[in-house]
């Protein structure tokens, strides 16, 4: 997953139905004494609207929990869409664009307070580790950095089977990379993390090696291949936002034919457009395993 120079301001076309970050608020400075705890907080995916629907599928949120033993406060820090899944998996067609337009930034949220209910209702609320403050603070600034560089919501991990050794042609960039990124980060700082089973959601599609068609630019400028515009824009148009049940099954069948019965997908990913030759099974959702990282113990620790 490529990184960026800068986040670019995003457009006002691109709308989100539940405002990111609402009660966002900057990273504090910790004092350098601090014992700060550090949870693994994971919830079934708009839990707060279907309860535990999504967590059947395990289809699951990650974020970290904070508890400062100095303040007592409690912090809760993730990252996730700016506009909503929708939006980072699929373009919008707009009238008069030739080229798909993509509403699929990501970036981390920071907040006061962890809310109990909402996590060990239906997920997770466990210690995994205790850092210094001078640990934590260490950790902020590379959060910025993650953050002002890291820009680009990634849905799908695309790979060649199912076989847990197979190639992987892309990785997905979601919630759970970042929280993966946090302990490695927090590891490298010298965190010791407790023995426990941390598991995580992926949602797989299963392809030959891809085979790259190029960006935005070559494919739908004006010296661009006019065949190949248009039939990425007929890819894409089955999974607009439907109006009708009727209008959702009509396209729902026009996606099983392009993606199941013709093995075709087109994949955006680092501003770039990729053909998917698809093989059997198309796409799984899976809920595996992901170790905790193994410290290495320097002098940052508790």
């Amino acid at each position: 997953h490529r990184r960026f120079d800068y986040r670019p301001k995003t457009d006002p076309y691109c709308q989100a139905r539940y405002t990111f970050c609402p009660t966002g608020s900057a990273i504090p400075v910790m004092k350098e004494e601090d014992v700060i705890e550090v949870y693994r907080l994971q919830a079934p995916v708009w839990e707060f609207k279907y309860g535990d629907l999504l967590g059947h599928l395990k289809i699951m949120h990650d974020a970290v929990g904070f508890k400062s033993s100095l303040t007592g406060k409690n912090y809760t820090m993730e990252w996730y869409e700016l506009f909503q899944l929708g939006n980072c998996t699929f373009p919008h067609l707009r009238p008069g664009m030739d080229a798909p337009f993509w509403c699929n930034q990501g970036a981390a949220c920071f907040f006061e307070g962890i809310d109990d209910a909402h996590w060990k209702e239906n997920g997770t609320l466990v210690l995994v580790t205790t850092i210094s403050g001078t640990m934590f603070n260490e950790m902020a600034k590379w959060v910025k950095y993650d953050n002002d560089t890291g820009i680009y919501y990634e849905t799908w991990t695309v790979q060649a089977s199912p076989d847990k050794k197979s190639v992987v042609w892309f990785d997905s960039y979601e919630c759970s990379k970042f929280i993966l990124r946090t302990y490695q980060k927090l590891a490298d700082l010298g965190a010791v993390f407790k023995k426990i089973q941390t598991n995580y959601t992926s949602i797989i599609l299963f392809s030959g090696e891809p085979i790259y068609l190029g960006n935005e630019t070559s494919i739908f400028g004006p010296l661009g291949n006019k065949t190949l515009a248009a039939a990425i824009r007929d890819f894409y148009y089955p999974f607009k936002p439907h109006r009708t049940v009727r209008e959702f099954f009509v396209d729902l069948l026009k996606i099983v034919d392009r993606v199941i019965l013709n093995r075709q997908f087109y994949l955006f990913y680092n501003l770039e457009y990729w053909f998917l030759p698809m093989k059997f099974p198309y796409l799984k959702i899976i809920y595996e395993e992901v170790p905790l990282p193994l410290g290495n113990k320097t002098s940052f620790g508790v």
